[in-house]
């Protein structure tokens, strides 16, 4: 992981300008918690983070102004303060090294951010849970962490926890 003294974002933007997704993250959260910032702002829109060195950028960004940060691990405890400044460049080592152990790629795809430039709410998934990330599903793959200047809400662990996962539901190998 490049750290802010290592490189700066905009050479990445300048190698790399044409590599972020937009979408647009619809979620069955919007129903339920219609006057929620920190709900409506997650299921919003979102860049995707394709490529490692792009997310070694965002971490950059993130580690600028590392004041107001709080990380939740989602099916955790809520942060009930911001994460300590001097805290977030070890708690982002960790997820990076999570996520670069567990998702053997030569691509990143599974970390979101609102701004690239300037983030206030990072999604990133659990590479060992995308199934209906990136496949059908009844219920929406939950990020594992959730980085947010906004004070996160809970998230429903009933969503993150699918009785099966989708392609079980869809090849029925091993079924009588």
């Amino acid at each position: 992981m490049q750290l802010p003294d290592q490189g700066k974002a905009s050479d990445v933007l300048r190698y790399f300008p044409s590599t972020y997704v937009m979408i647009a993250h619809s979620s069955s959260l919007s129903p339920r918690y219609p006057n929620n910032e920190f709900y409506n702002r997650l299921q919003g829109k979102f860049s995707g983070v394709l490529r490692w060195e792009q997310l070694d950028a965002l971490w950059e960004q993130v580690l600028a102004n590392p004041e107001g940060w709080y990380v939740y691990e989602v099916g955790e405890t809520l942060p009930e303060h911001t994460t300590k400044p001097e805290e977030l460049p070890n708690i982002l080592r960790e997820i990076d090294q999570v996520l670069h152990n567990e998702h053997k790629h030569d691509y990143c795809g599974i970390v979101y951010t609102d701004d690239f430039t300037r983030p206030t709410m990072i999604k990133i998934y659990d590479p060992g849970n995308l199934g209906v990330v990136c496949g059908p599903g009844d219920a929406p793959v939950l990020p594992r962490w959730v980085l947010s200047r906004i004070a996160p809400q809970v998230l429903d662990k009933k969503m993150k926890e699918t009785e099966e996962v989708w392609w079980k539901r869809i090849l029925p190998l091993g079924r009588a």
